[in-house]
């Protein structure tokens, strides 16, 4: 992937953060489109992911695969995350960042595939908070189209451990949103009610 077609992370990262004032704390538990992670469970590992995809935009130490589960979610999670997805932006948009090779969760690849696996978590994951709290989600197109070229190069009909279940069939012509969420194994027509059907 050429480093020209990595989009800014702030556009993805800003409707993550805008979504944060609409999570109560009676929301903590609810569900999200990742089967068995509520709500606080996703914020916690969205707080993990900005810090390691930081790291890797920096070329720190990689501490390496990311735990089974999140950790307990940060009692200061509103204002830690919300600095996480300004660090995370700044450090993809400082000089080198996106040259040569890095390592983040274990796995070592050229920066500018990482950062776009970095949108990728921030697109997602925006769309499964957004869809756990019942609020709209829009991603521009640039971010969505990146997301899916990852996506579509990874993604195998038993789904890949650790990263995205079994793909979800959706229409030929859905649209580009509907099929990255379906390749990464959402339904795209998930909804809090549904999980508690």
């Amino acid at each position: 992937m050429a480093t020209s077609s990595v989009p800014d992370l702030a556009p993805a990262a800003d409707r993550v953060a805008g979504l944060l004032a609409d999570v109560r704390d009676d929301h903590l538990d609810d569900p999200t489109p990742c089967a068995g992670i509520p709500v606080g469970a996703l914020l916690s590992h969205l707080l993990m992911l900005c810090g390691a995809f930081r790291t890797g935009a920096e070329k720190g130490a990689d501490p390496g695969p990311p735990p089974p589960e999140p950790p307990p979610l940060d009692p200061r999670w509103r204002t830690a995350l919300s600095a996480e997805l300004d660090a995370l932006v700044r450090a993809w948009r400082a000089p080198g960042a996106l040259e040569g090779r890095t390592s983040v969760g274990g796995v070592a690849m050229p920066a500018a595939d990482v950062a776009v696996v970095a949108l990728d978590e921030l697109v997602l994951h925006g769309w499964d908070l957004a869809r756990a709290l019942g609020r709209p989600y829009d991603v521009e197109p640039a971010s969505v189209r990146a997301c899916l070229g990852f996506v579509s190069a990874v993604s195998v009909p038993e789904g890949v451990p650790g990263l995205f279940g079994p793909p979800v069939p959706v229409p030929s012509d859905a649209p580009e949103l509907d099929r990255l969420l379906a390749l990464s194994g959402r339904d795209p027509a998930w909804t809090p009610a549904g999980a508690l059907r």
